[in-house]
């Protein structure tokens, strides 16, 4: 691939040409996470925001000459990609802000953020005419994964634990993956999932692993800036679990400064669970997070639970390099900016995806952002993939349906109650 120029560890900075090495650094073991480095000069005579204007593919695939794929590989026809970037003003002026966006990518094909990364794993895999792909996951990348390979017959095996919400292990089985419920946590499945690859030469799709689910992952924030007319916010809040997420959009910033597209970096503002903030720690305490220890992890928003985020690095380094920081919250800080998001813009968001939403209003209150600011918020994933967190959101706000007899007089009753309030 003529775009690619090497590939990078984050480690030791040792580079590789991409047909040397598949997934991480020899020299550090698992934990030698790859950069792909990329020829700008070539990217931007293959490409340009005045060619993007007669592009008629809205999906990841519109920035083909971006990523790591040879310009004639054949994709998934799954339409990937190019999600809405829904202008929020009620939301905005409830916070006192200037604007606000909710980017929505729970409208992806398998309702999930995760659907960018797997059309480049399917992608991949096909190069290396893969037999079998696999990955670990609490569920929405294992979905995708899952999905995307529907859409192409490849076989593919998921490890997800055995508490992952039923919807999600529901989209698995019915797209016919062989599943392994892990009676562990993600990080227990994550770690099956690698030791199975090794052992079986099956293609590894894990994100902080394989370097270029980085790089499908990245398109959201070509996309979000392309939607602003190529003016990039001010900030951009997104849920960590795994890092790889935040870490992608860091890249894809990164990449559009160099191309010359936009003229500014937007702090990337990283929202974690209470139970599960090995990132927020990190970087609040300076720690080192290559022997930090893994933290147990406990969260209702399970797409964000990880004890020892595999993408650390990269989610680390896109929060301090941007000036954006890492924000902690409750469960129930979490829960209860699902009803309000949905409220606001019409969004409905799972646990994960409305812990983005949740991190904007504790930034407001703690005055981290400035009234005047350009804020967008990604949400990763449709609440009907977690109903019943969605459930325990609505009971936390104290709301709930009216139960009544099939006659007008009981609904008479019902409605004058509504008139009292």
């Amino acid at each position: 691939m003529d775009n690619i120029l090497s590939l990078k560890c984050l480690v030791c900075g040792k580079q590789y040409r991409p047909d040397e090495i598949d997934y991480v650094c020899p020299d550090h073991g698992d934990d030698g996470v790859l950069d792909v480095q990329y020829d700008y000069n070539f990217i931007g005579r293959q490409i340009s925001r005045e060619n993007l204007l007669q592009a008629d593919n809205f999906t990841i695939w519109r920035y083909k000459p971006m990523l790591p794929v040879r310009p004639d590989a054949a994709v998934p026809p799954l339409a990937v990609g190019w999600t809405p970037l829904y202008a929020a003003p009620r939301l905005a002026s409830a916070l006192g802000l200037k604007t606000v966006w909710v980017k929505d990518d729970g409208l992806q094909p398998t309702a999930s953020f995760k659907d960018r990364a797997s059309a480049v794993a399917v992608v991949k895999a096909m190069e290396k005419g893969a037999g079998i792909v696999t990955t670990a996951s609490t569920g929405n990348a294992a979905a995708a994964l899952s999905g995307l390979c529907a859409s192409v017959g490849q076989s593919n095996v998921i490890f997800v634990p055995e508490t992952a919400p039923q919807a999600k292990i529901a989209q698995l089985l019915v797209f016919g993956s062989r599943v392994i419920l892990v009676k562990g946590s993600y990080d227990d499945a994550f770690e099956l999932c690698l030791k199975a690859a090794k052992n079986y030469g099956w293609y590894n799709r894990n994100s902080g692993y394989n370097p270029y689910m980085t790089e499908g992952k990245k398109t959201a924030a070509y996309e979000i800036c392309e939607q602003l007319a190529w003016k990039a916010p001010d900030r951009i809040f997104v849920s960590v679990g795994d890092g790889c997420i935040i870490g992608s959009l860091h890249k894809g910033l990164k990449d559009l400064l160099a191309l010359g597209w936009i003229d500014k970096m937007p702090k990337l503002m990283g929202v974690q669970a209470a139970g599960s903030s090995y990132l927020y720690t990190a970087w609040k305490n300076g720690e080192d997070i290559l022997t930090k220890p893994p933290i147990t992890a406990h969260t209702v928003a399970d797409s964000i639970s990880a004890g020892l985020p595999s993408d650390r690095i990269k989610a680390l380094a896109a929060v301090t390099e941007t000036g954006g920081a890492y924000i902690r919250l409750s469960d129930d800080d979490i829960l209860a900016a699902i009803p309000d998001l949905a409220r606001r813009t019409g969004v409905f968001a799972e646990p994960a995806g409305a812990a983005a939403y949740a991190g904007l209003v504790n930034a407001v209150n703690r005055r981290l952002v400035s009234g005047d600011e350009e804020i967008v918020v990604l949400n990763t994933g449709n609440g009907l993939k977690d109903v019943a967190g969605a459930m325990q959101a609505v009971d936390l706000v104290d709301t709930k349906p009216f139960r009544i007899q099939p006659d007008v007089a009981a609904l008479e009753q019902v409605v004058a109650d509504w008139d009292s309030d």
